[in-house]
């Protein structure tokens, strides 16, 4: 019989495993942090994804140098923590008039700390050691640390001294045009032809009715959405009754007390507005129609599952007390149908990208090239945009078809747009005394895209905003598109709406600038032990599944979410208007690609059949960031398939290579 060492042993590496997938010398090292410092897994998950942020995700990896630098890192924050707490103690016990030094200075800037208070320097040596914040020509993981001995404990900087950092400058960064992850390696990539194509090859069409996106918001009503989310319960429970095949008896209300054993439909939530979701604060919440809206603590030790606020689930069990639901089994949810085209369809948009014989489905020239950005898209010291200069350099040396930019274009959160102190470039155009933020992104953003529009007339620009855009009066999400017009962007560009879902030719695309990923990651429950230990390729699955962009529901506080370098240093967030949620749903079929941005690493997945992509951010807050260059080759058709003249899946994960390169 295993001992209870051992089963511990194995529980933090198997959660270790979840959260890390790390190397098996890697994993040791994890799980002696753990046991020396009594922390659970997804603790040491949060703290080591803060030192990523702080040393650089470009130059800290997951191997066992870094590690163990992390683990010194951690090891010296206690013991300044100790000293601080001794120091404070003693100066107490001086009297009440004594004030302790340093005790209002400590700060956890980055967030690994958990709450410990690192000693700061005297305000003395604060011009001899502000040299020490600037941003290092070697990583700090790759320091010697000889001099971490007690009596020169170095403090971690303050938000002050870190806003005064300089930024890697964007023509000095490091491996530009590095594919840093590729899916579908054996594709060739795309072969740009020795001229721009005299016609577009990219049919556009807009699978959303971007009019429903031009609602008032702000006028939220509580009656309607409350409709809005008893309506989406009442739809999952006919949706599953038909797939599973049940009667209606099979179904009731998780919230009455009975003996015999039923299914019930409801949405997961938290009984508390405050906090984590977990499983002991884990409730269903009915809909009107099958429980009077009421909410019943569900219990769901027995089963593995992962949940999260907001999500729509079916489960069999008991509600024998009164007091509880005690779950047996959840039931799985339908998918919706793959996307699928007529053959005669597909044929149409394969001769528009010139197939023209047999083997022509293999060749790279015939394939599209797509390009996919996601803001922010400048430095936070900067407003020289260099990053999306670059790019549209890339789209015009390419003659991509396509350039997919994702908000936000002009970042609410970027310091100097928030704080109004920047100078714009000499331009005629611009009255300095009447300059707006029009005048702004006229100059900044559209100008190089215009300037791409002329090199490459055959291209198609699609723009999707942000809650975080400055040009978009429509502040929630679901969001309208931006008045493309008043911002001077060329003809090519394309406005549509935040989310949307697209057809490009036969290729269906879902498109949302929300970052979901990151917030379910945040309130995902894991019970038990997942089927998908990959967190990248969970994520998603929540979505699809869901047939929603924001299944999320409500959303996480931003208070709770990522720093911003603006001077209160608070998210947007992600403002929902819930009377309008169905816009964000997936009515029709499951969309062939899924393009999510995501402040969690970039990506290229596939799941459920589904090419799930997060570019990452064009540019980070002082760095160079990413892009995601997609090669689609044309859908090859069989005989069979020919003959038939029906519906034709289009297998999109089979015949297209996505790149994730660093820009």
């Amino acid at each position: 019989m295993p001992s209870k060492k051992s089963e511990s042993k194995c529980s933090i590496g198997d959660e270790l495993d979840e959260w890390f997938v790390p190397h098996p010398e890697v994993k040791i090292e994890l799980e002696s942090i753990c046991r020396l410092h009594s922390l659970p897994p997804e603790e040491l998950f949060y703290k080591w994804e803060s030192y990523h942020m702080k040393m650089g995700q470009e130059r800290t990896n997951l191997d066992v140098p870094t590690v163990r630098e992390f683990k010194k890192e951690l090891q010296e924050t206690v013991e300044r923590e100790a000293r601080t707490k001794s120091h404070i103690r003693s100066a107490d016990r001086r009297g009440a008039y004594a004030t302790p030094r340093n005790a209002a200075k400590g700060g956890d800037v980055f967030g690994i700390l958990g709450g410990i208070t690192p000693l700061q320097q005297s305000s003395s040596a604060g011009n001899k050691r502000k040299s020490d914040f600037e941003t290092p020509l070697i990583p700090k993981s790759s320091k010697s640390h000889a001099t971490s001995s007690p009596s020169d404990a170095r403090s971690l900087p303050t938000r002050t001294e870190q806003a005064g950092n300089q930024s890697v400058s964007f023509a000095e960064r490091q491996t530009p045009g590095q594919i840093i992850e590729t899916l579908n390696g054996h594709l060739d990539v795309h072969e740009p032809p020795v001229a721009p194509h005299p016609e577009p090859r990219v049919k556009l069409t807009a699978n959303t009715d971007l009019k429903k996106f031009r609602y008032r918001p702000m006028a939220m009503h509580l009656s309607e959405a409350s409709e809005v989310l008893d309506d989406r319960i009442d739809e999952f429970q006919s949706l599953i009754q038909t797939h599973h095949g049940l009667d209606d008896s099979a179904f009731g209300n998780a919230a009455a007390q009975g003996t015999n054993e039923i299914v019930a439909v409801g949405r997961i939530a938290s009984d508390s507005l405050e906090g984590k979701l977990n499983a002991a604060s884990m409730v269903l919440e009915t809909s009107r129609r099958t429980g009077a809206g009421l909410r019943i603590p569900l219990k769901a030790e027995r089963i593995s599952y992962q949940f999260f606020p907001g999500q729509i689930v079916a489960v069999r069990g008991i509600n024998a007390s009164g007091e509880y639901f005690s779950v047996s089994e959840v039931l799985d949810i339908p998918l919706l149908a793959p996307a699928a085209s007529h053959s005669s369809t597909l044929e149409a948009f394969n001769e528009r990208l010139g197939v023209m014989e047999e083997g022509d489905h293999c060749v790279s020239s015939k394939a599209l090239n797509i390009i996919v950005a996601s803001g922010p898209y400048t430095a936070d010291d900067s407003l020289a945009f260099e990053p999306l200069h670059a790019l549209c350099q890339k789209a015009e040396g390419t003659y991509a078809d396509m350039l997919i930019l994702i908000g936000p274009l002009f970042d609410t959160e970027h310091a100097l747009l928030a704080s109004g102190d920047f100078d714009l470039p000499d331009d005629s155009s611009i009255e300095p005394d009447r300059a707006t933020l029009a005048d702004a992104f006229r100059v900044l953003i559209a100008k190089p895209l215009q300037t791409l529009a002329q090199a490459v007339p055959s291209i198609t620009i699609v723009c999707i905003p942000s809650t975080r855009d400055l040009m978009n009066k429509h502040v929630s999400w679901p969001q309208d598109n931006l008045p493309g017009k008043k911002l001077g962007l060329p003809k090519q560009a394309k406005m549509v709406s935040n989310p949307v879902t697209v057809s490009i030719n036969e290729t269906v695309l879902a498109i949302s600038a929300q970052d979901i990923l990151y917030e379910l990651r945040r309130e995902e429950v894991v019970i038990g032990k997942p089927k998908e230990s990959n967190m990248l390729a969970r994520l998603p699955r929540h979505v699809i599944q869901q047939r929603h962009f924001f299944p999320l529901y409500p959303p996480v506080d931003r208070a709770m979410l990522p720093k911003t370098g603006t001077e209160k240093g608070i998210a947007t967030g992600t403002p929902i208007d819930t009377s309008y949620l169905k816009l964000g749903e997936w009515l029709e079929a499951r969309p062939d690609m899924l393009i999510q941005p995501s402040a969690l690493p970039q990506f290229a997945k596939v799941v459920e059949n589904v090419l799930v992509v997060n570019p990452g951010p064009l540019s980070k807050r002082k760095g160079a960031g990413t892009y995601a260059q997609l090669t689609i080759y044309p859908r090859k058709l069989s005989v069979d398939e020919r003959s038939k003249g029906a519906l034709v899946g289009h297998k999109l994960f089979e015949r297209a290579r996505v790149d994730v390169v660093r820009i």
